[in-house]
């Protein structure tokens, strides 16, 4: 039959009024009567075209897991907050004159900021100065009556009475002089507002009013607003039933504690992680009703003025360590119809079979298991779409990067995957072969 199906192609060629059409339909039932010789050959396992060769088995790619102390970090969204934040309003009225600080400076507390018309309370200063010197020149005549008064008494010179009076009216004197000091001293501090000074240091915002605007006292328009910069306070929610699992863990001593002081990491907005690590400052006594969160306060240093108010932030919490926990790659975990994580894993056999694995939080590229896998277990990472349970194969030890979670080194050998165009390939060499 193959005699006479070449027979039919080369006599085929002697006809040069065959068209085109026909060259490559001929070429299309020889690339076609390959394929099913190949398959033929693979269903019968008997001898012929395109010789058969030996088997290979599908190449994957495990990572062996192995006990080790993980780190237990809790990613927690938040928003940073100024450590100090003061509303800067004037305490008396008047006009403003001068603005003494730049905006958006940084400012040292009593610094001057504004400076307030100070004329009227210059005079209402002087006047209490004044009513104290005149209060105060009254007492010396009023004592010495009394000092008078004192002797004549006794000699009934004088009645009881113009001496009861006069000591009376050195105790008023001295009540006049009292009086006076404290209106001067009231006049001292109003005019001691008209420089309004900044209360705290840090940086601060635009100014809501410029020279020449009528303030009052107590006004609710606020001049400018000074925060504290450094440090810096990080506001994050917890979920309640988190800290219940992690006091649980704790207990059971499945996590431990490394002592009370508690490192917090920082990562920005754009993925970045913070340089500087910060600490908890505390966290509240009470759960939100309606979230079911409660708050909790991280305090970072800001020397360089990275972290500005209200920038939404992730606070990477570390609550402890798990000791003699496996890290299984989230790459190599699927569900089953039921939920359930799973993972193709290579036994002593080299024999590919599946477990049903209990998994807790995720840490980096991997998930913390906590039941299914033992030490020594080579879990499949790479080549689960060309293997089935039960088959054999041939395992190459890899390394996960992780940062990534891809691949990132490989034993010498060929990639998983490759030798699915094995086959295909010798019946191209072969098809090529005839046609020459």
């Amino acid at each position: 039959m193959t005699n006479r199906f070449l027979s039919y192609i080369d006599a085929s060629l002697f006809h040069p009024r065959r068209d085109r059409i026909r060259r490559l339909k001929l070429a299309t039932g020889l690339i076609v009567a390959g394929l099913l010789s190949a398959c033929n050959n693979q269903e019968g396992g008997g001898g012929g075209w395109p010789p058969k060769g030996p088997m290979v088995k599908p190449q994957v790619s495990v990572v062996t897991l192995r006990p080790q102390s993980v780190s237990i970090t809790a990613e927690l969204p938040g928003r940073t907050a100024a450590s100090l934040v003061a509303e800067v309003r004037p305490q008396v009225g008047g006009i403003i004159q001068k603005r003494l600080f730049q905006e958006g400076s940084e400012v040292n507390e009593g610094d001057a900021l504004y400076q307030i018309d100070p004329a009227p309370y210059q005079a209402t200063h002087d006047s209490a100065v004044a009513a104290l010197q005149k209060a105060e020149a009254a007492v010396p005549s009023a004592q010495a009556k009394v000092d008078r008064y004192k002797n004549l008494v006794t000699q009934n010179a004088v009645s009881k009475q113009d001496y009861d009076d006069a000591i009376a009216t050195v105790a008023q004197a001295k009540a006049e002089v009292a009086s006076a000091k404290a209106s001067l001293d009231t006049a001292k501090i109003n005019l001691a507002y008209t420089t309004i000074r900044a209360p705290i240091s840090g940086r601060t915002n635009k100014s809501s009013l410029t020279p020449g605007a009528l303030v009052t006292a107590s006004q609710t328009t606020v001049l400018t607003t000074i925060r504290k910069l450094d440090p810096v306070y990080v506001d994050v929610t917890q979920s309640s039933t988190n800290l219940l699992n992690l006091r649980q863990a704790i207990d059971a001593g499945r996590i431990k504690i490394a002592g009370t002081n508690v490192n917090v990491r920082l990562k920005l907005e754009n993925g970045t992680i913070y340089p500087l690590n910060g600490k908890l400052a505390f966290a509240e006594s009470a759960v939100s009703e309606t979230t079911g969160t409660f708050t909790v306060r991280a305090e970072f240093p800001n020397p360089d003025r990275i972290l500005m108010p209200g920038m939404y932030v992730r606070a990477l919490v570390e609550e402890g360590v798990a000791p003699n926990s496996f890290l299984v790659p989230q790459r190599a975990v699927s569900r089953n119809t039921k939920g359930e994580p799973t993972a193709l894993f290579v036994n002593r056999e080299a024999k590919v079979d599946e477990r049903v694995l209990t998994i807790g939080q995720s840490v980096g590229n991997n998930w913390l298991a906590t039941s299914g896998v033992s030490d020594g277990d080579r879990i499949l990472v790479e080549g689960s779409q060309l293997v089935r349970l039960g088959q054999d194969v041939d395992a190459a030890e890899v390394v996960i990067d992780e940062t990534t979670g891809e691949v990132r080194e490989r034993k010498q050998g060929a990639l998983p995957g490759e030798q699915k165009f094995a086959r295909a390939d010798e019946i191209g060499e072969s098809i090529s072969s005839v046609k020459n």
